[in-house]
């Protein structure tokens, strides 16, 4: 994984003694509230409803156990004794004391990781596949292309004041695990007839308000122009993005008032200009770059292990768990693992600071020492070897992340929604730990099927609730919380935004409510047709009608 030269280690330290002072002077009244607000959010901190929130980047999602153990270090000395994964890739502390702020900071920066532009209107952390170098569908590693675009974005003074927040989503495989069509830039290495390496490029997508899918507007980009065409972008977006109503700020409402087409224009003028310019990337730098993400050392295995199948046929739980939350590798032996952070009573994505060094431990003695965060809230192990599963099983059951319900209803995409976030309409996670225990049989589940259900607190959709086979929305009536519900969305390659069914709901009314829907697709569905794929079939009106029929 990449690792810190001199001159990142630097601008991280310089960047911590800064923020020391300005939270010094704030704390001591020679700074306003209104003159040390963007001083904070340019270093991840926001005021939430009962305390400050620390918004920590993870750069595409990857973590060195060392980081790990230093994450749950923060998390035991200066919060409550958990963090909370989220749908960007990063980790938030919910509860620290804000003079407390620079020394969490500092404790980042000694272990190469920092909280810079994960808030404000700037380029926000960059995402990747959390398979990224080990999944069998990928046309090309987008690691090292996803840390020239993080370094020539941090800092970047053109980037400081955007419009509004900036998302850059980037995969290198044929199915699309890192949701790139819902981000402002959404980009997928691909091969040209000749075999070169570029780049299709979507934009314009994005969730919140207004929904929508992303736009392609090139569809191959030789990648040594990949920084030249970023920057023509981001200079049609400065240039014509409004900044006078954050709700029409975003890019997504740019690309669709000028259309895409005249969009495409716009940059393929802008890049004309920039094209082989100082921001061209030589391929010495892609070298330098793929230097940081060479394989680790793999044994020579035949792969399809002996004792790992067996164990498989004779023990239904580990064979269960198998089935939802083990992956195939690329390398024979071997398989990539997801750790569910969605027990029922927990809070999804949560994970208190004595797990966290327990995954620590585990993943240097299963997985070379590193782990992957996803967006769905979840964490993977990417190199485990097949006859090591069922010892590492039987340890994360001990932890409570061994739940098998990968891609199932109860794998729930929750924000923190009211209980912590002071723009939610409504509660979250109590939504989300009802609908869990109304669906606790694990039996159940997997008849059901593969099933996203994301809930979102306030329509700023940071529980990507648009993009759920079921999409929960909460909202405010009359002061009282109500939940507004879609199906029918979807990310991946086949992106769609779901549909409203109707009126709101109460909350007590949610487990209900989902059973229905349930209830019905079941009644719908074709041999081994997914939810999402039924309501396409059929539209949403079978469901709506049924689930506001009067019960009796």
């Amino acid at each position: 994984m990449y690792r810190y030269d001199s001159f990142d280690q630097r601008i991280v330290d310089q960047r911590v003694d800064q923020f020391r002072d300005q939270t010094r002077r704030y704390l001591a009244g020679q700074l306003t509230e209104d003159e040390f607000r963007p001083l904070r959010l340019q270093n991840g901190l926001y005021i939430q409803k009962h305390a400050p929130m620390l918004r920590v980047a993870i750069p595409y999602g990857q973590l060195s156990t060392r980081q790990l153990r230093a994450l749950a270090h923060i998390a035991r000395t200066y919060d409550r004794g958990y963090a909370h994964f989220t749908t960007r890739q990063n980790i938030q502390y919910n509860w620290p004391s804000l003079e407390r702020v620079p020394d969490i900071l500092a404790d980042l920066a000694r272990v190469e990781m920092h909280a810079i532009q994960t808030s404000g209107n700037c380029i926000r952390n960059v995402t990747s596949d959390h398979f990224a170098g080990v999944a069998g569908d990928e046309t090309v590693d987008p690691r090292p292309f996803t840390e020239l675009i993080r370094q020539w974005s941090t800092f970047h003074p053109e980037f400081a004041y955007l419009p509004r927040k900036f998302k850059i989503a980037v995969t290198g495989a044929t199915h699309d695990r890192a949701a790139i069509l819902v981000h402002d830039i959404g980009l997928q290495l691909v091969r040209n007839a000749d075999g070169e390496i570029g780049f299709r490029v979507a934009v314009g997508g994005g969730l919140g308000r207004t929904p929508i899918v992303g736009h392609v507007i090139r569809e191959f980009l030789p990648r040594a122009e990949i920084l030249n065409y970023l920057d023509a972008i981001l200079r049609v977006y400065n240039r014509f993005g409004r900044r006078d109503n954050k709700y029409k700020a975003r890019i997504k409402i740019l690309v669709k008032e000028r259309t895409p087409a005249i969009f495409t224009a716009d940059v393929e003028a802008e890049w004309t200009q920039l094209q082989g310019g100082s921001a061209t990337v030589p391929t010495a730098e892609f070298t330098r770059l793929e230097g940081f993400f060479t394989p680790p050392a793999y044994e020579w295995l035949a792969g399809d292990d002996p004792i790992y199948r067996a164990a498989v046929a004779d023990n239904r739980g580990f064979a269960n768990w198998v089935t939802r939350n083990v992956h195939p590798h690329k390398v024979p032996g071997y398989a990539i693992v997801t750790l569910s952070l969605k027990k029922t009573g927990i809070p999804p994505g949560d994970a208190t600071a004595d797990q966290l060094d327990a995954v620590a431990a585990l993943a240097d003695r299963y997985s070379f020492g590193e782990l992957r965060v996803s967006h769905e809230q979840n964490l993977i192990f990417a190199d485990v070897r097949q006859s090591a599963l069922l010892s590492l099983w039987q340890q994360l059951k001990g932890l409570g992340f061994a739940t098998p319900n990968i891609g199932l209803l109860t794998d729930i995409i929750c924000c923190p929604g009211g209980d912590f976030c002071s723009l939610a309409n409504a509660k979250s996670i109590p939504i989300a730990e009802a609908i869990q225990r109304r669906f606790d049989d694990l039996d159940y589940l997997h008849d059901i099927g593969e099933l996203a259900l994301n809930i979102s607190g306030c329509m700023n959709a940071c529980g990507h609730h648009h993009v759920g086979h079921i999409g929960v929305l909460g909202v405010d009536k009359n002061g009282s919380e109500w939940y507004q519900v879609t199906i029918g969305g979807t990310q991946g390659e086949h992106a769609a935004i779901g549909r409203v069914i109707g009126p709101s709901f109460a909350a007590d009314e949610m487990p209900d409510v989902v059973a229905r829907l349930i209830e019905i697709y079941i009644d719908l569905r074709h041999e081994d047709e997914r939810f999402v794929d039924t309501v396409r079939r059929v539209g949403i009106e079978p469901f709506k009608e049924r689930v506001y029929a009067p019960t009796h």
